[in-house]
């Protein structure tokens, strides 16, 4: 064979692609949008580091409160160019709202990121998604708790995303409460150049929970995209035996079969580009699991797009390739209608033993004996996946050779199977390599969540929320403005503060927790007790609460520091000081120590220097209780936090891998629906002469629906057990390789066979009207 017979042949095929008439066009176009849909989500997969660094550098080039806390800013000097910036988050029904209240100091004050000046005193510029949801009626509890007008829009450059919630306020006031913390003065935004030297590093089983997810979530793709160059097959076959008949070899009418899906792939590629396009407006108005994106943020590396383009074709050439290996093209027909040959099992047991092979060393790893081979374990959870595709078409050969008798529908599906299980198993790869995977990340996510998963120590059947609110603000006026809001069910109020020895620079220092009888009692175990009563709670590792509750002692309130103000406000310990008792269920947890003292027992001049709390049970019951407390906690100050209490609570980074997760694992569900689809909708036209003939003579459309529908049902039955089955096994390895003991969660096993299941049922339901427009006698028709 010349050198240049390779060039001619596949250009051949390209031609015959093309220029086939209306059969070929529709083969070539189902090609190009099944490869199209899947170039798309390799586009978008490839956008996605670039997307986060975008984030990134958004939140960096905004930050304003994480300078207050850093040497550089905290000792800053109000000037023509400073700004007095307050932390006023919030959520609201479960989403995040940034809040910042803004007081400029002067005429070249920093204006924040996407805002073109800085709104007055009583009025607020919003971000595009929250100004929608103000103007709707879900947004009307929110609209309460934030008193101002809004007069402008937070420009792209202010937000990390496009559903992002966030709002600049103007107020009066904030340099008085300026803290160091949560109100701070700024002369720029921006994030701290960090100077360690270094980020930190993810621990391996947090990396090898990340490989793992780019894997499971990227094999469905290659599989729906090896899967789209093979449409049409059958007829394609036929085209190839005319090309024998006028003198072509076999190895020339693989080539030209290899050229016409070529021209499928390279004409998916366009399709993919601008499915990719279309996807990338998309995910600039939509929000999943709490994460959007601008659309401007999902543009791949160049290097990526190009690895992309050159892969695909070339993965189409060689899967063409290799489908024709044991194809006998000759110039009356194709050897395919004869009985095949039984598949050999021995090499695609070798897959999966390879995969497993390769896991083996690192097994009992974990986080602490040293970081995972990160080829090893994408080679060999490749291996087990792509075990699945290859174990399946001799799964369904082997069972469908021993089904015998049953109704017509029944036998119909049967024989369709018998003579094409190939084709069956095809279309069902992709659903069961997806479910194997997502049943192996269930079980290492819920293996190793207990190692990423705290305890917070706070009892969340005392008490759903917790209120701090600014100093200043009476016991009374917080408990009574609580209790008052509709869907609380009870409050508990207190106030905060420090006592110490000296004004300034003390030695001793002491907390103070200043509440009614029965609020103190919620804290601790207390003798007899009525208002005027002070009690000290000694703990073996604060010696000093009971050398300072000395009686006729002199105290000051809020001493200070270098670093802070402080009050200085005296208070002398009255006569009698009784000790109080450690109380295991305190609503402040182990943290409580110190002196408790009722109001009576203090002027109002100590207010200044107490920050007071709540903590507040929930009618759950009422609608919204949660959000009403937040904007009752909001009238009473607009820099309150409001906690929700939970028993645990996860590490950051382990929810945003989780994050991540769920949303590829949304982006494969709808491309596997749609690949399913086409997929589906190119079977069917392929027997649309076949399916027009039954019905001529006869049969009923309920009766080949049913068998369409069972030929469905059986492949997607078998792959779907072979993928438990291997899920399972890659589940348990990689638990093995993390250092956890091996537990299934069978409720995740079958939530994700289920939605397997699921999309096929889907599926089919919108493949009927086609199916039911296709079995007419109209059908028979040929040009």
């Amino acid at each position: 064979m010349s050198a240049g017979q390779w060039p001619r042949d596949l250009a051949m095929g390209v031609r015959f692609a093309f220029t086939g008439g209306r059969e070929g066009w529709v083969r070539a176009v189902l090609t190009a949008v099944g490869v199209g849909l899947g170039v798309a989500l390799l586009l978008l997969t490839a956008a996605i580091p670039n997307a986060l660094a975008a984030r990134d550098d958004r939140e960096d080039s905004r930050d304003d409160i994480g300078l207050v806390f850093h040497e550089e800013t905290v000792t800053t000097k109000p000037s023509d160019k400073t700004l007095v910036v307050a932390n006023a988050d919030t959520d609201y029904r479960n989403q995040g709202v940034r809040g910042r209240l803004l007081e400029p100091e002067g005429r070249r004050a920093p204006l924040p990121p996407g805002v073109d000046e800085f709104p007055a005193p009583g009025e607020m510029v919003v971000s595009p998604a929250l100004a929608e949801l103000l103007k709707s009626d879900d947004g009307k509890l929110l609209k309460d708790r934030l008193p101002y007008r809004v007069v402008g829009t937070i420009g792209e450059p202010g937000l990390i995303g496009s559903r992002e919630l966030a709002y600049f306020a103007g107020v009066d006031g904030l340099v008085e409460r300026i803290d160091g913390s949560s109100v701070g003065r700024i002369e720029r935004f921006g994030a701290v150049t960090d100077q360690s030297g270094g980020e930190d590093e993810l621990d391996p089983v947090l990396v090898l929970l990340t490989l793992v997810i780019l894997v499971v979530l990227l094999m469905p793709v290659a599989v729906f995209i090896a899967t789209a160059v093979r449409f049409g097959g059958e007829q394609r076959d036929r085209r190839l035996a005319a090309l024998r008949l006028v003198g072509a070899d076999g190895g020339m009418t693989r080539r030209v079969a290899a050229g016409e899906a070529l021209a499928g792939s390279v004409l998916g590629l366009a399709f993919g580009f601008v499915f990719f396009l279309i996807g990338r407006e998309i995910a600039g108005s939509v929000e999943v699991f709490r994460f959007s994106v601008f659309p401007g943020y999902l543009n791949p590396s160049p290097a990526l797009a190009a690895l992309v383009a050159v892969v695909v074709p070339a993965s189409a050439v060689l899967v063409t390739l290799f489908a024709l290996r044991g194809v006998v093209i000759e110039p009356l027909g194709v050897v395919r209608t004869a009985k095949p040959p039984r598949r050999r099992l021995w090499w695609r047991l070798l897959l999966p033993l390879g995969g497993l092979a390769l896991l083996y060393p690192m097994l009992g790893q974990g986080s602490g004996n040293g970081d995972f081979n990160e080829y090893m374990v994408t080679g060999g959870v490749v291996l087990l996946l792509v075990g699945v595709t290859a174990l399946l078409p001799w799964a369904v050969e082997a069972f469908v050779a021993r089904m015998g008798s049953g109704s017509v529908s029944w036998q119909l599906a049967v024989r369709r199977l018998q003579l094409s299980s190939g084709s069956a198993a095809r279309m069902v790869n992709g659903i069961a390599v997806a479910v194997a995977g997502a049943i192996a990340l269930q079980m290492l996510f819920a293996g190793v969540e207990g190692a990423y998963t705290t305890p917070t120590g706070k009892d969340t059947s005392r008490a759903d929320l917790e209120v701090e609110v600014a100093h200043g603000v009476t016991l009374t006026a917080i408990g009574e403005k609580l209790d008052r809001t509709e869907g609380v069910r009870d409050v508990v109020a207190v106030s905060r503060g420090w006592l110490g020895e000296k004004r300034s620079d003390p030695e001793m220092t002491s907390g103070v927790t200043v509440g009614d009888c029965a609020a103190l009692r919620e804290m601790a175990k207390l003798p007899s007790c009525r208002d005027g009563d002070i009690f000290v709670l000694p703990t073996p590792d604060d010696p000093a609460s009971a050398k300072l509750a000395e009686p006729g002692r002199t105290l000051y309130f809020d001493p200070s520091y270098e670093s802070s103000p402080g009050k200085g406000i005296a208070w002398m310990v009255p006569g009698e000081v009784k000790e109080a008792q450690t109380r295991k269920d305190s609503l402040r947890g182990d943290t409580m120590w110190g002196l408790l003292i009722t109001p009576s027992a203090l002027s109002d001049e100590v207010a200044p220097a107490l920050t007071s709390s709540a903590y507040v049970r929930l009618d759950m019951s009422v609608p919204d209780a949660t959000d009403r407390v937040r904007n009752t906690a909001a009238a009473i100050d607009p820099l309150a936090e409001v906690w929700t209490w939970t028993s645990t609570e996860q590490a950051g980074e382990f929810t945003s891998i989780r994050t991540g997760l769920f949303v590829g694992a949304t982006c494969v569900l709808v491309l596997i629906g749609a690949s399913l689809l086409v997929s589906q909708l190119e079977q069917l036209r392929e027997r649309k002469k076949l399916l027009s003939a039954l019905v001529a003579f006869g049969t009923r459309r309920r009766t080949l629906s049913l068998s369409v529908l069972w030929q469905t049902a059986i492949p997607i039955a078998l792959g779907l057990t072979l993928a438990s089955a291997m899920g399972l096994i890659l589940g348990a390895v990689l638990l093995k390789m993390s250092a956890t003991p091996v537990t299934v969660a069978w409720t995740s096993v079958l939530s994700m066979t289920g939605v397997g299941a699921g999309v096929v049922l889907v599926v089919t339901l919108l493949s009927l009207p086609p199916l039911l427009r296709l079995m007419r006698p109209e059908g028979l028709r040929t040009e």
